[in-house]
C-alpha cells in the first residue's frame, strides 16, 4: 500500500499519447474518492450505481475532474462491465497523472 498519497508506479504507465490507469471501482459510494490502492490499482469509489454504465460514466467524470482534462479525454479501454478496470487519460503523462491523483487521496 501506498503512503503519504503517492500512488504506485504500476498504477500508471505510459499509453498511446496519454497514461492509462489501473482502477478497482467502488460503486454506491457516499461520495467520489480516490480511497487509496487496491492491489496493483487505484481504489476508486464513485456514488453511482453500476447500472447502465452510470458508475463508468461517473469514474470518467470524476477522474476527468482530478485530473484538469476533458471528460472525452477520459475512457475506459478494459472492464467496462468489471469492477476492475484500465483507464486512459488522453495527454497526460504518468507523473502529472500520478501527482493530481496522488493530492486527491484520502488520508
Amino acid at each position: 500500500m501506498a503512503t503519504d498519497n503517492q500512488i504506485p508506479a504500476d498504477c500508471v504507465r505510459p499509453h498511446d499519447g496519454g497514461s492509462t490507469v489501473a482502477i478497482r471501482v467502488v460503486p454506491r459510494a457516499s461520495r467520489n474518492a480516490i480511497l487509496g490502492t487496491h492491489g496493483r490499482s487505484l481504489k476508486v469509489a464513485v456514488h453511482a450505481p453500476p447500472a447502465d454504465g452510470a458508475a463508468n460514466t461517473a469514474l470518467c467524470r470524476y477522474l476527468a475532474e482530478v485530473c484538469g482534462v476533458a471528460a472525452a479525454d477520459v475512457t475506459i479501454v478494459m472492464g467496462a462491465r468489471s469492477r476492475e478496470k484500465v483507464v486512459h487519460l488522453a495527454r497526460l503523462q504518468p507523473g502529472a497523472v500520478q501527482a493530481s491523483l496522488g493530492a486527491q487521496m484520502r488520508r
